[in-house]
Parts: structure tokens; sequence; C-alpha cells
């Protein structure tokens, strides 16, 4: 993980200490692997000491995200619920979704729902993702269709209510190219992961196949590392930023990073091999306005 930012950080956390509300509510994120060997992330939900946990995607064997999952503490507890982003294999393991048993639901975009009937991918507890999805635990998420592929997809706003105000967090990958709307959608989050896959220069010199750098580049692929920069100074998250899924072959964690230098959150860089620290998105004040995203923004 690399992080920046650090010359902020001591000031932002005393801000927030002065700020921060008897009652304690929160939003955690641990990336536990993102890239094209497999996604699956941790979001938990904590109000007045107890806590509840989703995985988003579920891309990795059943006995890695087992040991995973072991290894932040959550050896021994079911998630509420499985919420993919997508239905390509490094993002949706059949053996890992069923392998939690029918008490753990399945949470699809509408969209997703024909390519999963056709493939025989409905699971036994499939829910729908519509605007909003209570989830429970005082926390739901909005969804927005992204740009991937032919069926798209679902970029995530998930926010915790409490009494003295709200947590919200932002999940995106594979989103393909930037759009107004999708700014929009995630604009003000506290905490964003966002995908930042390729370099374009190393994408153009790869030995790849012609077809496959025209998919990942074509605005129905993947973001690139300055797409990603320039959505993520549209949305204005206000803490911390997780760059998702880099491509192993054409990016590097310090090509993806070096386009947030100078910014005042906090970055951090996803691996395909280890797990982030745990991300917080704190909790707003009641009566704090959102954040919009910039009006002049242009896909």
């Amino acid at each position: 993980m690399i992080s920046f930012g650090a010359g902020r950080r001591q000031g932002l956390e005393s801000d927030l200490i002065e700020a921060k509300p008897l009652a304690r509510a929160a939003l955690r994120l641990c990336v536990l692997a993102s890239g094209s060997a497999g996604n699956c992330s941790v979001l938990v939900a904590e109000t007045e000491g107890e806590s509840t946990f989703w995985l988003i995607d579920a891309g990795l064997s059943m006995k890695r995200t087992r040991a995973l999952l072991a290894g932040i503490g959550l050896a021994d507890r079911l998630p509420r619920g499985i919420i993919l982003t997508h239905l390509d294999n490094d993002h949706a393991n059949p053996s890992v979704i069923d392998g939690f048993g029918d008490d753990v639901p399945v949470f699809l975009h509408r969209r997703h729902l024909g390519r999963a009937e056709r493939e025989q991918r409905l699971f036994r507890r499939t829910e729908v993702l519509d605007n909003p999805v209570r989830l429970g635990a005082g926390c739901s998420v909005r969804v927005r269709l992204a740009h991937h592929d032919i069926d798209g997809s679902a970029a995530l706003r998930f926010t915790l209510e409490h009494e003295n105000g709200c947590c919200e967090l932002g999940y995106a990958t594979d989103i393909g190219r930037p759009t107004a709307e999708l700014v929009d959608h995630l604009a003000g989050v506290d905490v964003l992961a966002i995908e930042s896959n390729y370099c374009p220069k190393m994408q153009e010199r790869a030995d790849r196949p012609a077809i496959l750098k025209a998919r990942v580049m074509g605005g129905s692929g993947h973001l690139s590392n300055q797409q990603c920069v320039r959505m993520v100074r549209a949305i204005a998250p206000q803490r911390h930023v997780v760059l998702l899924h880099l491509s192993r072959q054409c990016n590097t964690p310090e090509l993806a990073a070096i386009e947030h230098l100078g910014s005042e959150y906090q970055l951090s860089v996803s691996s395909q091999h280890e797990p982030t620290s745990w991300i917080e998105a704190r909790l707003r004040p009641a009566g704090t306005s959102r954040v919009r995203a910039e009006t002049l923004f242009e896909a």
C-alpha cells in the first residue's frame, strides 16, 4: 500500500477529533485483493460498538477468501450479503458465492440478471440492486451503471445513517470511461475506491492483441491513470482515495500514485497480493451540505 497526503493528515485528524460526536458510527473498507486475478473487498458498518459486514465482489477462490477474512479477524462470521459489481469471473466466482450458503444473499444489478440466467448463475438468494437498497444495520446502497463491456458495471454509493449524521463511501471499478452522471453519483463521499487500471504508454507498448487493447481503452473497458485522477478531482472525496484494479502488465503502483501528488486526500493503492489497511469513512454531522460534482465536467 502506498500513502500520500501525510502533510495534511495531522490537521485533518485534529479537525475530526474536535468535531467528533459522542456516538460512534463509521463505514470501514478493506480491499482484500484487486486485479485481473480476482477482486474482493470487505465493507463493515459500525454503530454503537456493533458491526456488520458485506463482501463487495467475490472473485477469489473460497480457500483464499476464507484465509484473508481470517487475517482481518472475520474467520467465524458470515457476511450479511455479497454485492457484485458485475459477473466477470474475476469479480464473481460461483464457488465462493455458493460456498457461503443460503443464508447469504447475493445482490445483482437488474441489467445483469439476464446474463446470470443464461450462464446458470442465478443464485439461490439473488436480490436486485435497485435504488436505494436497504442492506440493514442502518446501511443502504445506491447504484449507477457504468460503461463496461455489454452489461456495464455497478458503481456503488454506500450510506450509513445515524441520528447525528451519516457516513458515505463510494466504490467504482471496471467503469470504462468518465461520465458526468457517474461523477454526480459519487460526489463528495468521504472515502472513494476507484479503478486506476492502466498507463496508456505501457498499454500501447504491451505485447497484447490489438483487440484487447481496443477493449481496454475503447470507453467500455477500464480507466487509465489519467482518467482516474480526472474523475477523482471532479468527485472531490473528502478524506481518502483507494486505487483499484491496477493492471499487472500495463501499470505500476508508482505510476498510478504519482498522478495524485499534491492532493489533500490520503491515498492508498490496492494490491493483488495483500489486503489494504482498514480505511474509514467517518460520520458527517447532520446538516452538513453534500459536496456537488463539478457542473462543467464533461466525459
